[in-house]
């Protein structure tokens, strides 16, 4: 009797751990393929060839089209830099240089993937249209409030995330990877 209540509490823990670990992977998953920088995570095997399982889970889950390996990369931060939750209640700067790359894009979605730009904005701030500092820095405003210089004007309410596009990149491709340096995501304050 006790060794059948032995092999029940096993194959229970066993079934736990397995299943716990597979929906983590399929919902979560940066543990086992995706590359956290601060707030930013991004699935540089997304445009592989025979990118992973656990990236090809990931795949299958957002049902979105992506960028190949040679195209780009895409973060996406929905946290700020402390790992609050960020809200369209609140305004958020972004400071710091962006990876290196041909040209980048910043928007902002909700959970369903709509874009959240102010209605008669552009959907997208690109790179193209940046003030910078002396260094090469960018300073971004995000928010739905009217800030100075660049300013990402948003609408709506609830939780949002960031999405920073980054097209023919060598983010997360070679030796540079180990010292990259995403942008900061600073609350600046809320209504």
């Amino acid at each position: 009797m006790r060794f059948v209540l032995r092999l029940l509490t096993t194959i229970a823990i066993a079934l736990g751990v397995g299943f716990g670990l597979s929906y983590y992977a399929l919902t979560d998953g940066r543990l086992f393929g995706a590359v956290s920088l601060g707030p930013w995570t991004a699935w540089p095997d997304i445009g592989a060839p025979a990118p992973n399982p656990y990236t090809r889970g990931h795949i299958a889950r957002e049902a979105a089209l992506q960028l190949g390996r040679s195209e780009g990369l895409q973060f996406i931060a929905r946290t700020d830099s402390d790992g609050a939750a960020l809200d369209l209640a609140c305004s958020y700067r972004l400071d710091g240089h962006m990876p290196i790359s041909t040209f980048w894009t910043l928007s902002a979605v909700d959970a369903e993937w709509i874009n959240l730009a102010a209605p008669g904005t552009d959907a997208a701030l690109r790179s193209s249209e940046i003030a910078r500092t002396d260094d090469g820095a960018v300073r971004i405003h995000v928010g739905t409030r009217l800030r100075p210089s660049n300013w990402l004007e948003l609408a709506g309410e609830g939780p949002f995330s960031l999405v920073l596009n980054l097209y023919d990149t060598t983010a997360l491709s070679g030796f540079s990877s180990a010292d990259m340096v995403m942008p900061s995501v600073t609350l600046e304050d809320c209504a």
